[in-house]
């Protein structure tokens, strides 16, 4: 199983976090995570993907985990991306692949797009969308906006965060992979502890991505694109982060797009065996056998 290295990288003249998973000199493949998320969300997909034949590099966005925080009116997916093609440069790679989570998936979407407009357009050998696609059933808003309210508030201990995040029901197995997620991003601070995310940087990417047209973006995606989708619902009755609805769509409207769905929730989709499955197969597959299956990591 593959340990990470975490680095810092200027980018743009800001500082991002980061981690890898693999050898440095292996193809790249950059995750995004999600709004309020942060790089460990890929710690359990990296250790069994990342290797020597293929890095995965986890970025905390701006504004997130150790990240700077840069000023407002510096977030939305339009500077997410940039900030991911960017970093491919810096670490000296001309091509990669992307597998975004949630807004993750959003700002590689615009990162397609961005790459379109290039002289050197068609850099992104390919591109994994990890629950996201178009717009969110209606039900699944309230859900995450009960999530994002952890950010900002002071929590007497580490313990009574974690039993707050536990308490909402979203997360089943918790794992030590969900601890350590969790962990990461908190600071201790008079009262404390609190989390590091910029509870402003959040406000801002969600305003940004509320004047988006995701399905806009899928013209873009002329790349293997694998969509990775969660069939359970977001919380019971809430609704799907991707519905049956645009999962259709999305298999009618991108050539190159194919589906797999999980037995998971939004969240719990980034901790299952089925999909490091499904994604690694793609990537062999786009890539030439560059994620080969590493058996002793399941």
């Amino acid at each position: 199983m593959t340990l990470p290295e975490e680095f810092d990288l200027t980018d743009r003249s800001h500082r991002l976090h980061a981690q890898r998973f693999g050898d440095p000199s292996a193809p790249l493949l950059l995750t995004p995570p999600g709004l309020s998320g942060n790089m460990k969300s890929f710690d359990y997909i990296g250790q069994r993907i990342g290797g020597d034949t293929l890095q995965l590099v986890a970025l905390d966005l701006r504004g997130r985990g150790r990240s700077e925080v840069t000023p407002a009116g510096t977030y939305g997916w339009d500077n997410h991306a940039r900030d991911a093609l960017a970093a491919a440069d810096v670490l000296g790679f001309e091509r990669c692949s992307l597998i975004g989570q949630s807004m993750g998936g959003a700002v590689s979407m615009k990162a397609a797009e961005l790459d379109a407009g290039r002289l050197d357009a068609g850099r992104l050998d390919a591109v994994v969308l990890l629950d996201a696609a178009g717009r969110p059933d209606p039900g699944t808003l309230a859900v995450i906006g009960s999530s994002v309210s952890r950010l900002g508030a002071v929590h007497p201990s580490v313990e009574e965060y974690l039993d707050g995040v536990k308490a909402q029901g979203l997360i089943d197995p918790w794992t030590e992979y969900w601890d350590r997620y969790y962990r990461y991003e908190l600071e201790t601070v008079e009262g404390g502890v609190r989390s590091r995310t910029s509870p402003e940087a959040i406000a801002e990417d969600g305003a940004y991505g509320a004047t988006q047209d995701l399905y806009g973006l899928w013209q873009h995606l002329t790349m293997p694109t694998l969509l990775v989708r969660a069939t359970q619902e977001f919380q019971p009755g809430a609704g799907h982060i991707v519905g049956a609805t645009d999962r259709d769509r999305f298999l009618g409207e991108v050539p190159n797009g194919s589906v797999a769905e999980i037995d998971a929730n939004h969240m719990t989709v980034n901790t299952h065996a089925d999909t490091v499955d499904v994604i690694r197969t793609f990537l062999g597959t786009v890539l030439g056998g560059q994620a080969a299956p590493d058996a002793s990591a399941r």
